[in-house]
């Protein structure tokens, strides 16, 4: 136990990858700006569009780089001409694609090559952002994740996950100096249509909850993500460990829903209660169905997503708060206000 973690000074460059994604913007918004997780230096940033790359360009010292992760010669320009220290965030991935094929393309295949080229460029510490799909669901209602957990993975997803992280072993072995970050299921701005449907969803009170809503889900807020990454990349720790990074404490399902509503009603939105139940059947039977469609090899987010509603998926979090010295200053209800906030600002309708 670490009771007062020793930090290091921000490398001269940080290299992000996924910074278009949902993660990538709250962490590009946190490294260039004025609070407290702003740093100097260089951001060298991966985009797989060159559309936007103007618009990165006008943060301020970030250096957009086109390229791709699933090919090994798509991250040269990435790690080029690198001098100074240098620092890895490992953030891109895909989690609700089309094709199973593009899990195992994106997600496995696509850290090892990241894995390979930071190795090569003699970068300082990597942090690989993981996930708890590795891991599956809870054995029961009170159970949580800790950080000597088995592997147990849920679908394509979790598989493909699975194979990072022991891609990140092999190069901690090979002499990389790498670690892992596990959020679950995070929320606030930035967020892609996904979660704001989960929004309009509550809003309309139709969000549909599985047998009693008492399963718990370990969530994070983005800027409780963002300080955890930047915790375990800028702590001094052995190289391999793992943390996992989420809000205080889990919250029940129907927890979670009614938050939700409340934080809509509180930005001024008319919110219809929210009376919509599943049998817990459904939820089983939507695991086996969704089983069976990546047997196939398609993929399809709604019955994935209704298969994890009837489950437990919670994690501990005190081994980051010892290691680590995490603190997660944002709970649900506020989080959620600044996520409602943030879709009204963008134009987005709920």
């Amino acid at each position: 136990m670490t009771a007062h973690p020793t930090r290091v000074a921000a490398p001269d460059t940080t290299v992000i990858t996924g910074t278009t994604g949902w993660l990538g913007g709250a962490l590009l918004q946190r490294l260039t700006g004025d609070g407290p997780m702003a740093r100097g230096g260089i951001i060298r940033a991966l985009v797989t569009d060159a559309a936007d790359v103007e618009g990165l360009r006008q943060l301020g010292r970030v250096e957009p780089v086109v390229g791709d992760v699933r090919r090994p010669d798509g991250l040269t320009a990435l790690f080029d001409d690198l001098t100074g220290t240098v620092d890895v965030i490992h953030a891109v991935g895909v989690i609700h694609p089309h094709r199973v094929d593009d899990f195992e393309e994106v997600n496995a295949r696509g850290t090892a090559n990241v894995l390979d080229a930071a190795r090569g460029a003699g970068v300082r510490r990597l942090v690989h952002v993981s996930s708890n799909s590795p891991f599956g669901a809870n054995s029961h209602r009170l159970d949580v994740f800790r950080d000597d957990e088995p592997y147990h993975p849920l679908g394509g997803y979790g598989r493909s996950k699975m194979r990072a992280e022991l891609h990140v072993a092999d190069a901690v072995a090979a002499g990389l100096d790498a670690v892992i970050v596990r959020p679950p299921w995070f929320y606030g701005p930035f967020q892609p249509e996904r979660q704001t449907a989960f929004l309009r969803m509550v809003r309309r009170g139709r969000f549909p909850v599985v047998g009693d809503g008492r399963q718990r889900r370990s969530m994070v807020y983005v800027d409780n993500l963002v300080q955890g990454i930047v915790a375990a990349e800028l702590t001094s720790t052995p190289s391999g460990r793992a943390w996992w990074i989420a809000d205080a404490e889990p919250y029940e399902l129907a927890e979670i829903v009614a938050t939700v509503g409340r934080a809509l009603a509180a930005e001024g939105l008319d919110v219809t209660p929210n009376r919509v139940r599943i049998p817990a059947v459904m939820g089983r039977l939507a695991e086996r169905a969704d089983e069976l469609i990546q047997r196939t090899g398609r993929y399809v987010a709604p019955v994935h997503v209704l298969g994890e509603l009837g489950t437990t998926i919670a994690c501990d979090i005190s081994v980051a708060r010892d290691e680590l010295g995490y603190r997660p200053e944002v709970g649900l209800e506020e989080g959620m206000r600044r996520s409602v906030r943030w879709c009204l600002d963008q134009g987005i309708e709920l």
